[in-house]
């Protein structure tokens, strides 16, 4: 409670400052000098001052937060993106206010509904799609949204992805150069742009080498899920010989039910392939070989959309499509040489 009766006009009178300055202290972005800004902080140390953030917010119109969906963060490269993404968001001032979402369109756009009351100034949506009708409502409150690893075919909703089509045709045209005749695929989910793309390239590669698709099943980058797709897949005599799984995190749920419950060998007896080149794939446990997406990069672009769009006080919708990196290790073999 002593906090809250402590002013900025107190602290500016033992700073020996102006009380504007010791806003421009606490504002970020503001030009301030080093020795100013010392000063400001110490006298706020001492009498346990701390800027009022939602008054601030109030006066300025603006609330420093960008509001983050996400589906579900069981998968690795979820965690690992909301961390960058605040560390980035962080260092241009704004803060990370993070919501939990079903992939449903319908369900998700309650939440979006739910954010927009906290007057957040943007909104990135990781793993999730929206309707164009909320789409359209955010673009007339003036609110940037970028979706984060999806697509959508409102040409009103920006968003930052992978190439996914290339993606999924490297690892087709890789499989099929090392000799393998008998590829199966494990999808996502079904509604996923990222799981459309990926098939869709994949499907391209294989059509180019003169193959068609040996077996498929639904994983709905679910682990749980992908283990009964891959219990389902090679439950017959005539196994697959290699098997594209639609992310890492399925990828790691099938070699586990393919090693330790089939009693199968990776790569001798079947090659194993993920999509994202999350941390543990390249664990010794698994050794994954993958489709990279670039994450740094992806941030980096989402966070510049943002702040260029809430600079202009006015939404521009822009799509960016990253290159990815095929990454090659030992949960692959070449047809006919042992390891």
């Amino acid at each position: 409670m002593a906090n809250e009766k402590v002013t900025s006009l107190e602290v500016a009178a033992l700073a020996g400052v102006s009380q504007s300055a010791v806003s421009r202290v606490f504002t970020p972005g503001s030009s301030v000098s080093q020795k100013t800004a010392d000063k400001v902080r110490a006298a706020a140390l001492q009498l346990g001052y701390r800027p009022n953030v939602l008054a601030r917010s109030l006066k300025s119109g603006k609330s420093r937060i960008i509001g983050l969906v996400v589906a579900y963060l069981e998968n690795y490269f979820y965690p690992e993106m909301v961390e960058r993404l605040s560390t980035e968001l962080q260092k241009v001032g704004y803060h990370v206010l993070i919501f939990l979402a079903p992939q449903t369109s319908v369900n998700v756009d309650q939440v979006i509904r739910e954010i927009l009351d906290y007057q957040v100034d943007g909104i990135v949506m990781a793993s999730v799609s929206m309707s164009s009708d909320l789409a359209a409502r955010c673009q007339e409150t003036g609110i940037p949204v970028v979706l984060f690893n999806r697509a959508h075919e409102d040409k009103n909703l920006s968003s930052v992805t992978s190439d996914n089509f290339a993606g999924g045709k490297a690892l087709a045209d890789y499989l099929c150069a090392t000799g393998h005749s008998r590829i199966a695929y494990i999808a996502g989910f079904t509604g996923a742009s990222t799981q459309a793309d990926r098939e869709a390239g994949f499907r391209a590669g294989l059509a180019e080498a003169g193959q068609e698709l040996f077996a498929r099943a639904d994983g709905n980058f679910d682990y749980r899920t992908a283990q009964m797709a891959a219990r389902t897949l090679f439950a017959t005599q005539r196994r697959p010989d290699a098997v594209f799984v639609a992310n890492d995190h399925m990828a790691f749920a099938v070699m586990d039910v393919l090693r330790f419950e089939l009693g199968l060998r990776v790569p001798e007896d079947v090659s194993v392939v993920g999509f994202d080149d999350v941390p543990p794939a390249a664990w010794p446990a698994y050794n994954l070989t993958t489709y990279r997406q670039r994450v740094d990069q992806m941030v980096q672009e989402t966070v510049d959309m943002l702040m260029a769009w809430i600079a202009a006080d006015q939404p521009k919708v822009s799509r960016v499509v990253l290159p990815g990196e095929l990454v090659i290790r030992s949960s692959t073999r070449r047809i006919g040489i042992a390891r």
